[in-house]
């Protein structure tokens, strides 16, 4: 890979872990939060989905003007606007004002994903892309592996506003990295007469059955995460009688582990098909799944272990799966598609997330109830996911099949 591709991509993946810090930290916080805030696992449930959900929103909105600038500007623009979020977080008082803060990081936040994938497809070629998808979501496993864990550590050394503040503070170093190792990007909008515009990119889109299949794909999986990911800290801790410090091994070691993985999982999916290496990690996902949302009290290495095969299970197939998604379209209007995908991706992550949280409630003693249901569920997405994902094709694969089709079939247009 060159040195300014490296360098791009390693710009992207502080971007993501940034913004997946700022996720994640919400997770092992949430037993502290609901007792600091005295409210109960579906308003916690309100905390993690009102990101998601505003970014779900946004990110639909962005597909209308998101191909209209330069991806670099945008970018900036963005991530300003996230960290301003951020912070917010980070002063919030009261349960109220966090939630809305929340909804300021996800208005910003939404977009900033969007854009990060799309400079990935625009920047990377196709056989290098499950590679390049693999080192920016070794952010994720950064957050993991030094975000969690000293976001963690903040929180009980200073106050649970500190891990907000410290994103902050290193996101304004990243916007200099932004400005130097990304370059202007507009070579998609320079010839507007190739370009539909973005009514005529959700035409398409409704009428593509290929993408059709990549946006139920991306619903699915996560479905499959973020009805277990939010609560796995407090279960840990509730049930399982893990203590606040003892939850940030598990986010430590399962960062760790994709830290190495992830990059591994790119290569092996451009070496022998993003299908394949999907379909063998969402087999194994439903393992670790089972295993948490059922487990007793058990010793800490053991719960360990299970913890860092489900990191490494769903990080597995997310590389893959992200690649196989932004090859189902086209340069021109990829920024657009992957808006509309980033949508879905944060409406199904927080539907998940108000999912957990309807369903899960708390016994007098202190324990969550129906974990094990949220885990049925999330297998049941999980085995629909395996179905989306084998019958996702390139955009250039799709249109030759139509164009044989069309051959075939005269009266087929579509």
């Amino acid at each position: 890979m060159k040195r300014k591709e490296l360098l791009l991509l390693l710009t992207l993946a502080l971007i993501q872990f940034t913004n997946i810090m700022d996720f994640m930290i919400i997770m092992p916080l949430g037993n502290q939060l609901m007792k600091l805030f005295q409210i109960e696992p579906r308003q916690f449930g309100y905390i993690v989905g009102a990101y998601t959900v505003t970014a779900g929103i946004v990110g639909f909105a962005g597909a209308f003007f998101i191909d209209n600038f330069d991806r670099r500007k945008l970018l900036l623009t963005c991530y300003v606007g996230f960290l301003i979020g951020t912070l917010a977080c980070g002063f919030a008082p009261s349960y109220i004002t966090m939630l809305l803060a929340r909804i300021l990081t996800g208005i910003f936040g939404g977009i900033l994903g969007t854009l990060v994938l799309s400079i990935v497809g625009d920047a990377i070629p196709g056989e290098r892309r499950a590679t390049a998808m693999g080192i920016v979501t070794a952010g994720f496993s950064l957050a993991a592996v030094f975000g969690v864990p000293f976001g963690n550590y903040l929180a009980h050394a200073f106050s649970w506003h500190a891990p907000f503040q410290f994103i902050a503070g290193i996101g304004t170093l990243i916007i200099i990295a932004i400005l130097i190792f990304i370059p202007k990007m507009d070579e998609h909008i320079r010839n507007k007469s190739k370009r539909p515009d973005p009514l005529q990119v959700l035409k398409n889109l409704w009428e593509n059955n290929n993408q059709r299949k990549a946006l139920l794909l991306m619903c699915l999986l996560m479905l499959s995460q973020f009805t277990i990911i939010p609560f796995i800290a407090p279960y840990m801790e509730k049930n399982v009688g893990f203590t606040q410090m003892q939850v940030t091994y598990i986010y430590l070691f399962g960062g760790l582990c994709t830290v190495f993985t992830a990059p591994l999982i790119g290569r092996l999916a451009d070496k022998i098909g993003k299908h394949k290496v999907f379909r063998v990690f969402a087999i194994f996902a439903i393992i670790p799944i089972f295993l948490i949302t059922n487990m007793p009290v058990l010793p800490i290495w053991i719960v360990l272990i299970v913890t860092s095969f489900f990191f490494i299970a769903v990080n597995g197939r997310v590389v893959p799966a992200i690649a196989l998604i932004t090859g189902t379209t086209l340069p021109q209007t990829r920024g657009s598609f992957m808006s509309f995908n980033s949508s879905v991706q944060q409406l199904s992550a927080g539907l998940a997330s108000f999912i957990s949280g309807a369903i899960i409630t708390q016994s007098a003693a202190g324990e969550l109830i129906n974990y094990e249901v949220i885990g049925y569920i999330a297998i049941i997405a999980c085995i629909g996911s395996i179905w989306a994902a084998g019958r996702i094709k390139t955009a250039e694969q799709h249109v030759l099949d139509m164009q044989k089709e069309a051959a075939l079939n005269p009266e087929v247009t579509k």
